[in-house]
């Protein structure tokens, strides 16, 4: 399996997902579709399918047009999403094979939008499954609770992806990185793994590159949303349970201005 960051609008990443043997490939959120069409001849891959994270604009906005582009190409989506172009409404747990070596698995991951689905991959090959979360989970940090709540957030970071095994690559929408690990230091102000991925992260910003993906486990050490299980950080913000903690800490990212 081989993933590509296609850089799209301001700092939105689309993904081209390619099994190596087929030269199959899916990609992940084709806001800007001329571009990841142009990317997928320039790598010799054949475009099958669209995985869309969710309805917003920056994710599914360039679905008619990659339609248009690659004539027959299906567009998945979650069913409670409505999202634009799609042709294949997914169900949590359903699977998606691309090529003869990949198993693309539909996690319901809702609260950022309603019918929100992460993408899970894993290969036959011996290598380390990939999540795609859009903005349910980002590195560090999670989306708002635009049309959700707490409890399903806390669902999607902490119970269905936070029990994803530890070395799966995390990718999601945005490069938001810098700003999430510095806000996730006003929480944990002496966790030094996040002071270390900070560090790191600047320097990648800095010389122009991404800092995506993460791992689950990097996650689990350095994302204040996903460690509102440990008693510590209830106690850092005031709280007596994860689904408040976690009310709590999007709170207060939401007024944070860095």
């Amino acid at each position: 399996m081989k993933v590509y960051h296609v850089p799209c609008l301001e700092d939105n990443y689309s993904y081209l997902i390619i099994d190596e043997r087929s030269k199959e490939a899916a990609v992940v959120d084709p806001v800007e579709a001329e571009k990841v069409v142009q990317f997928a001849k320039q790598h010799g891959v054949l475009l099958k399918f669209v995985l869309t994270t969710h309805h917003h604009w920056d994710h599914a906005g360039g679905n008619e047009k990659i339609k248009e582009l690659v004539p027959g190409i299906k567009v998945y989506g979650g069913s409670l999403d409505n999202v634009k172009g799609c042709t294949d409404k997914l169900e949590n747990g359903d699977n998606i094979t691309l090529g003869a070596h990949l198993n693309i698995l539909s996690l319901h991951t809702p609260s950022h939008t309603n019918g929100h689905i992460s993408y899970y991959v894993t290969s036959k090959e011996e290598e380390d499954p990939a999540v795609f979360t859009g903005d349910t989970l980002f590195i560090a940090g999670c989306g708002k609770f635009f049309e959700g709540t707490a409890e399903q957030m806390y669902q999607s970071l902490c119970v269905t992806l936070g029990s994803l095994p530890k070395p799966t690559r995390v990718y999601c929408g945005h490069e938001y990185t810098v700003k999430n690990l510095q806000f996730a230091l006003t929480v944990e102000p002496d966790n030094v793994k996040i002071q270390q991925k900070l560090t790191w992260a600047q320097h990648q910003r800095q010389a122009g590159l991404a800092t995506i993906p993460s791992t689950i486990e990097e996650e689990l050490e350095t994302n204040p949303f996903m460690r509102v299980d440990l008693p510590e950080i209830q106690a850092r913000v005031g709280c007596g349970s994860p689904v408040e903690a976690i009310q709590e800490i999007r709170k207060r990212k939401d007024n944070w201005r860095g």
